[in-house]
């Protein structure tokens, strides 16, 4: 099946959903609400094949996500569909390429970077309350991440050594090095709030611009409990193109 079908049957399934509205009683005010288990089901498959399909950032993604996440109320599925029938759109002009793209290793960890949380949260139910992974500082974060990369990537180094910068050495979360991607992994906890995030950032950055096995750096922040007020400003301040280096900024959830 090919992106263009994929796309009809999840706005087909998209007008199910609508079908399932239960309108309210009488003298009752508030939006009519739909069947919450039909309506989660698709727009977590939806969210799932935009962020596999188009990059870590698309509108696309965005305004999905933004459309869906008032409860299970008609207006957001009707607003949800607009998205992807736009999508439809673009795939049927050739704005969006066919379902053989080449290979983007941008869009690969910007997908597991997309899913990281659910994944997290889902690790800690396990049948008969057995031993798993929990999430709880920078180390869980990489183990995690350096699991989930396997997925996609054959050639992981982790904790490589970088090149000196401003006095200081220090060693990469990892390294893709066919790929020529760094990925820098930090999780947010009391004492490292926006600014702190901020400065450790730009100083990630400024130390990869001139590394030789880096032409992308991909600085993941996992911010489970919300300390980041304005993640987006975060993101749009500092991803860029630097000379060589692209750098990409995810903050999630």
């Amino acid at each position: 099946m090919d992106d263009l079908e994929k796309v009809q049957r999840l706005i087909q399934k998209g007008e199910e959903v609508i079908q399932t509205h239960r309108p309210n009683p009488p003298n009752v005010i508030g939006f009519p609400t739909l069947d919450s288990g039909a309506f989660s089901s698709w727009r977590s498959q939806t969210l799932q094949f935009l962020e596999s399909r188009l990059p870590p950032g698309s509108p696309y993604i965005e305004s999905f996500r933004s459309a869906t996440g008032h409860k299970e109320y008609i207006g957001s599925a009707k607003s949800g569909l607009g998205v992807l029938r736009a999508v439809q759109e673009d795939l049927e002009s050739g704005d969006i390429g066919s379902a053989e793209a080449e290979y983007n290793p941008i869009q690969l960890v910007g997908s597991i970077c997309e899913r990281f949380h659910l994944i997290a949260r889902q690790l800690r139910s396990r049948r008969e309350d057995r031993a798993t992974l929990d999430v709880q500082d920078e180390y869980d974060v990489q183990d995690l991440m350096h699991a989930l990369l396997q997925l996609y990537f054959d050639d992981i180094r982790p904790e490589e050594w970088c090149p000196s910068y401003a006095g200081k050495t220090s060693r990469m979360d990892f390294l893709l090095k066919s790929e020529q991607m760094v990925i820098e992994i930090k999780k947010t906890r009391p004492g490292l709030g926006a600014k702190e995030l901020g400065s450790q950032l730009i100083e990630d950055i400024a130390r990869y611009e001139t590394h030789p096995n880096c032409d992308v750096l991909v600085c993941f922040v996992y911010d489970p409990d919300g300390r980041i007020a304005n993640p987006r400003g975060i993101e749009n301040d500092l991803r860029k193109t630097s000379g060589e280096l692209l750098v990409e900024v995810l903050i999630r959830p």
